[in-house]
């Protein structure tokens, strides 16, 4: 089977050796995303708007591999504030509502930076 990397041009990516997602015949896996924090619309501390930038971009990676939310399977959250659930969980609904893949919400100590309180990682099957 063919393997497609999606490259988005972060230094992170040769930095790491890894890519934004892997297609392998109808499978694909979504590196762990963080949210472009822009001060304005998504903030430090606010994971809501940060789920939300985090979808948004995954929903376009998906995209270049023709496939869409609705081919995702499972979704991993983990969050450095567990009081975030709520905020995190509306976000996800508002892509996920209809489709309802497996999903983890994790409390975990700390991400890459501290102005990061939400990370997602996905997992899509494109029907055949």
């Amino acid at each position: 089977m063919k393997r497609e990397n999606i490259l988005t041009g972060s230094p992170w990516e040769d930095k790491m050796g890894y890519c934004r997602a892997v297609r392998i015949g109808n499978i694909i896996e979504v590196s762990g995303t963080v949210a472009i924090i822009d001060g304005d619309k998504v903030k430090a501390d606010d994971a809501h708007a940060q789920t939300l930038n985090i979808l948004e971009r995954v929903e376009k990676v998906l995209e270049n591999l023709n496939a869409g939310m609705k081919d995702v399977i499972r979704t991993r959250i983990f969050t450095t504030d567990v009081t975030t659930f709520e905020a995190v969980a509306t976000a996800h609904a508002q892509f996920f509502k209809d489709i309802k893949p497996t999903t983890g919400f994790y409390g975990i100590n700390q991400l890459v930076a501290p102005e990061y309180l939400v990370e997602i990682e996905l997992t899509a099957v494109i029907a055949e």
